[in-house]
């Protein structure tokens, strides 16, 4: 394997994608993976947490079976550079499986070798990727293996992924026994998704609560409006305002109102849309009014917020 370090990339999900292949040579007491660290012009590259970590040397000729694993990590879109992206296409046509871990899967994404394919992206970066190539089959899950492409989310996703990849290669008893040096319960699957569920997110077990709440999220461009909310889940609209002061201290527009915010806030931070765009894609159709209410929460305009995360000084 060839693990391509972009800069600013994650730690955790770079240990958690290496670890394994190690464990794995020791438990077998014979080298069933090798693997080499290199960096777009081979010099050391720094994490996003400050470490700097050595490698072996720059892009170029590799065996065409290797696999190539793309860590990313913070502002990859500035990591991700025409350099890579021709390596990365000149390997992809030689015929080597490319995977992505944490926000790797943007530069596989930009470099055009996720259309038609389903993969998967950390949380925070699926809506950001959504908009920026819709031809992607985007899913939620921990982890994808779509033919020659693979993607994983980022913390200890890439773990399941690797394990997952020991478990077709040696068996599930060598991954099983990795997993538990790794003192790692339970091997997650494609099946798996990345988040908790709502209730545990919330803190609250209500079943109607998490409905709507589920509905909330899945239609941040186009709205519901409360009486529609208490319909679908068969409530009055007095009730349902009930329910979210008992349990979540705010009504029930007002909840929605921060979920869309949220959202714009990543598009923000992580894609090259325009401040009208952004706007548009959390549900609201007048520019003033989306900067005012990103104002009243955020104590910032969305004008700014997207000028400081674009400063190099800023991001350091």
């Amino acid at each position: 394997m060839v693990f391509l370090l972009l800069e600013r990339f994650t730690l955790m999900a770079f240990a958690a994608a290496l670890e394994p292949l190690r464990l794995a040579n020791r438990m077998a007491n014979k080298p069933l993976y090798e693997w080499q660290l290199i960096s777009e012009n081979g010099e050391t590259v720094r994490c996003s947490n400050g470490t700097e970590v050595a490698v072996s040397g720059g892009m170029g000729d590799i065996a065409n079976d290797a696999l190539i694993v793309v860590c990313g990590g913070v502002n990859v879109q500035r990591a991700t550079t025409p350099g890579v992206l021709s390596w990365l296409r000149k390997r992809a046509r030689y015929g080597n499986p490319v995977a992505g871990i944490c926000t790797g899967a943007w530069t596989l994404a930009k470099a055009g070798l996720l259309d038609g394919h389903r993969a998967t992206i950390h949380w925070e970066n699926h809506d950001a990727l959504i908009e920026d190539f819709p031809e992607i089959i985007l899913t939620k899950s921990v982890f994808v293996i779509h033919g020659k492409r693979m993607t994983s989310a980022g913390g200890t996703a890439p773990l399941d992924l690797m394990l997952t990849l020991i478990t077709n290669d040696e068996g599930a008893d060598l991954a099983h026994a990795i997993a538990d040096q790794l003192v790692y319960s339970a091997i997650r699957t494609t099946r798996d998704t990345q988040r908790l569920s709502i209730p545990a997110r919330i803190g609250v077990r209500h079943p109607k609560l998490a409905q709507v709440i589920a509905l909330m999220e899945n239609h941040i461009e186009d709205p519901i409006s409360p009486a529609d909310l208490a319909d679908q889940v068969d409530m009055s609209t007095r009730q349902l305002e009930r329910l979210f002061r008992r349990y979540l201290n705010r009504s029930p527009k007002r909840y929605y109102m921060e979920l869309r915010l949220e959202r714009a806030r990543n598009l923000l931070m992580q894609t090259d849309m325009s401040v009208i765009s952004v706007a548009l894609a959390t549900g609201f159709t007048s520019p003033s009014h989306f900067s005012k209410c990103y104002r009243a929460h955020y104590d910032t305009t969305p004008y700014r917020e997207r000028g400081a995360h674009a400063s190099p000084e800023a991001a350091d």
